[in-house]
């Protein structure tokens, strides 16, 4: 169970990458743009071009990790288990809980705003639990953007009578009645189509 949390921490915080790209871009001092390039950094005239680096640099670079770690872990899965799909059904991503971070990254929060950042981790905090606890976490908009789709599919194994449902990604445009490779990701089915009809 405890791996579980944290493999999901990770696939959480890998989904606000954007989120951070865009207050390490707020908080970058563009007047700097025009200044000479100096280095070492906080020796002389050398100056860190982001106001709150120490929060805004690692922040990204956290979410950033998280983010290869997750596709990471999607690439190398193998599908190699085949299954006959039943049924197959598109599953459209609720993006509100992503989107209102967003929304409230342009309503002028900065990490020097502690009171507003503060709140915000309190409000991911509270989304990662929801969403955690709901089973919706797989429901990632940077999921959507490479390619990958959430099916709720029935299966059945060859041989086998029993009928099976559960959640599905796939980067393959799933169809009822073919027969496709899977393998299995914290309960969730990682599925490649072999693009065969399925026998009775």
């Amino acid at each position: 169970m405890k791996l579980r949390i944290i493999a999901s921490l990770v696939v959480f915080i890998g989904s606000y990458f954007p989120l951070s790209l865009i207050l390490l871009a707020q908080d970058f001092r563009y007047e700097l743009l025009s200044a000479d390039f100096c280095w070492p950094i906080g020796i002389g005239p050398c100056v860190m071009p982001f106001r709150n680096w120490t929060l805004s640099i690692p922040a990204f670079a956290i979410c950033l990790v998280c983010v290869f770690f997750s596709f990471g872990v999607l690439k190398t899965v193998k599908p190699k288990i085949p299954v006959d799909v039943k049924e197959a059904k598109y599953i459209p991503a609720e993006l509100m809980a992503y989107t209102l971070p967003y929304v409230v990254s342009f309503m002028s929060l900065e990490y020097k705003d502690t009171g507003k950042f503060v709140g915000l981790l309190v409000f991911l905090g509270w989304m990662f639990v929801i969403t955690y606890r709901s089973g919706q976490l797989i429901l990632n908009p940077l999921l959507i953007a490479f390619g990958w789709r959430l099916y709720e599919v029935t299966v059945s194994y060859p041989g086998d009578t029993e009928a099976r449902t559960s959640w599905a990604l796939s980067q393959s445009d799933l169809q009822p009645n073919t027969r496709c490779s899977v393998a299995t990701i914290q309960d969730v089915m990682i599925i490649k189509s072999q693009r065969t009809e399925a026998s009775d």
